[in-house]
């Protein structure tokens, strides 16, 4: 470790070792078949707007997380006028190899295997080969509405916390039931309470659970987010997340209580732990109104780097960290201070995207690391070696 390395509080042990060595796309958005070999250290994809470079840090994202980190519409990611698309992985994990397929179809479920044996449930799939991305998309976190960080703070907790990730789920089916039963209600002209608090109970039995789970999650996430930022953007101001929710004030019964007649005439639940939200704050003011771009840039990539670090100290394996087009958006500083934390040895893989290649050799040129550069031309990868300048 080199001497950032107290910049991070890592906190644990062993570590096991997990990269991805080679990567299959068949009818996967443009392409129409690609192999690629990757470095287990650092992979930098090179090629003009357009021409596939993202799709292939994706198709790493649906293979870790079962889902696109970009078109949640599964079937809108199969090449067009194709009946499917077909992703294979083989994972190194510590001395084993792991093959993961995830293919959909038309007209039939997502199907993923692990070593050609189907999951009987997705989510036992979840946080096994972790990986965080960092995109010009973040940006949606801070401009979007609060379902888009609910999900965001969701999907790191489900990779640790099956428990967690079963609770969302029901509490997902317990409130499409309860706002179906108001709707029903609603369009009879009736209330019927007894009906209504059979949901109730169940409501506050898993949404009471989610909401614990998350406040604790934030009082760890928040000091390793806070000094990353620090480090990063080389900022004195005070930042932070603030968790905004019902239950901060109020018990679920009061909540629910409160929200009858309300929830009656809505025919949809007003009260709950869907409706929690998470503001971001510099000096005390939400991000999105008074931060800088500059601040903005510095917040959004120390919250994925906070979220990589929450995730190697919980799951004891360093995520594939996925960088998309990121380097023409930040300033000279900043891609330093990343460079700091890539030579350190904190990350494992890393997986870049730039239109540049010049550009990316020039940045990791002074990194003692394998390197693997690839050209990506209209849906097709091929492995080079770089000029620099």
């Amino acid at each position: 470790m080199g001497r950032y390395k107290n910049v991070i509080p890592i906190g644990i042990g062993y570590l096991c070792r997990m990269y991805l060595s080679t990567l299959q796309l068949i009818n996967f958005k443009n392409y129409e078949e690609a192999e690629i070999s990757l470095s287990s250290q650092i992979n930098c994809f090179s090629g003009r707007n357009g021409s596939g470079k993202t799709n292939v840090l994706d198709a790493v994202h649906y293979l870790s997380m079962c889902k696109s980190y970009l078109n949640p519409v599964d079937k809108q990611n199969i090449r067009f006028d194709q009946p499917f698309f077909i992703l294979q992985g083989n994972f190194q994990l510590a001395s084993k190899e792991v093959q993961i397929h995830c293919s959909v179809k038309q007209g039939a479920k997502k199907l993923v295997k692990r070593n050609r044996k189907e999951y009987e449930k997705l989510a036992d799939h979840i946080g096994q080969f972790p990986c965080v991305m960092i995109s010009p998309y973040d940006r949606n976190l801070i401009t979007e509405g609060s379902e888009l960080r609910r999900k965001w703070m969701d999907g790191i907790i489900s990779q640790f916390n099956k428990g967690y990730l079963d609770d969302l789920q029901k509490y997902a089916k317990v409130l499409e039931q309860r706002n179906a039963l108001l709707k029903n209600m609603y369009e009879h002209g009736l209330f019927d309470r007894e009906s209504i608090e059979v949901w109730d109970h169940q409501l506050k039995e898993y949404g009471s659970r989610i909401y614990k789970q998350r406040k604790d999650f934030l009082q760890e996430f928040i000091p390793v987010f806070q000094r990353l930022y620090s480090f990063i953007g080389e900022e004195s101001e005070e930042i932070g997340l603030t968790y905004k929710s019902q239950l901060n004030d109020l018990s679920f019964d009061e909540i629910l209580e409160q929200n009858r007649k309300r929830d009656a005439y809505a025919q949809y639940t007003n009260g709950g732990t869907h409706r929690d939200d998470l503001v971001f704050v510099i000096k005390g003011h939400p991000v999105k109104k008074f931060g800088s771009q500059g601040q903005q840039k510095s917040y959004l990539i120390a919250l994925r780097l906070a979220q990589f670090e929450w995730l190697k100290g919980h799951l004891e394996v360093k995520p594939i960290l996925l960088l998309d087009d990121i380097f023409d958006k930040l300033d000279e500083r900043r891609v330093e201070k990343l460079m700091q934390l890539v030579s350190d040895s904190n990350f494992g893989q890393v997986l870049v995207t730039d239109t540049n290649q010049e550009r990316l050799a020039d940045i990791f040129k002074t990194l003692d690391s394998e390197i693997k550069y690839f050209r990506v031309e209209n849906g097709t990868v091929e492995e080079e070696i770089p000029t620099v300048a």
